[in-house]
């Protein structure tokens, strides 16, 4: 919440500076004026998501992809940000890495993709697909945060190091970190691939399989 409340109170200085004032008091933002809570429903959560202007994001998307997929999930795959097709479709990983992921998580999870929910750690395109800039991953970081805590899964896996980096806070590069267990916050996070990273470079696909293998013991475990 507290990136939330100091992305809005920078918009309200930034609306503040346009109106003409050259200073300002700190008290201008109150903690309990506005209302800054977020929802305690997915569908309400997403509502609100579909209405943020908080990032310069907002200016360039078709569609706001908040996430879909089962509500009470066992386990979720966040990755980076939506591509072009997801853009367009207002869903997530619905073009060719979308294929991959739910090829992955079919063939080696023996689930179907619909018993999982998927998200992003940014819920509007970066333009050029670009990689999320820091101040728009931590913006949109308290819907996704919300999104666990209302979805509750018990697995966690992220796709790509940037998910992992902004889940964990932890820079190490994808390579090392791939199929390493982290507990936190009540759930098991397991770091792989992006499928993105697979389309061109079909080789760690055997990679991604092992990470996946360990996947599917926690479920069975669990």
């Amino acid at each position: 919440m507290k990136n939330l409340k100091n992305a809005l109170l920078l918009k309200q200085l930034y609306q503040l500076k346009h109106l003409g004032y050259r200073y300002t008091s700190a008290s201008v933002f109150k903690e309990n004026e506005p209302n800054l809570s977020l929802p305690d429903t997915l569908d309400k959560l997403k509502e609100q998501a579909l209405k943020c202007h908080l990032c310069e994001l907002s200016k360039s998307r078709t569609n706001v992809v908040f996430g879909e997929g089962n509500p009470h999930a066992q386990i979720m795959f966040i990755g980076e940000g939506p591509g072009a097709t997801e853009d367009s479709m207002g869903r997530p990983f619905v073009g060719r890495s979308g294929e991959l992921l739910t090829k992955m998580i079919e063939n080696v999870l023996l689930i179907k993709r619909e018993e999982t929910y998927i998200a992003n750690i940014v819920k509007c395109r970066p333009p050029g697909n670009r990689v999320p800039s820091p101040t728009e991953a931590h913006t949109c970081q308290p819907f996704l945060l919300k999104q666990i805590e209302l979805i509750k899964p018990k697995i966690i896996v992220t796709l790509g190091g940037t998910a992992y980096h902004y889940m964990t806070g932890d820079e190490t590069g994808i390579t090392k970190v791939r199929g390493t267990l982290h507990q936190q916050n009540g759930y098991t996070l397991i770091p792989t691939y992006h499928p993105s990273f697979l389309l061109r470079n079909p080789s760690a696909k055997k990679e991604v399989f092992e990470d996946l293998k360990k996947v599917k013991e926690l479920m069975e475990n669990g």
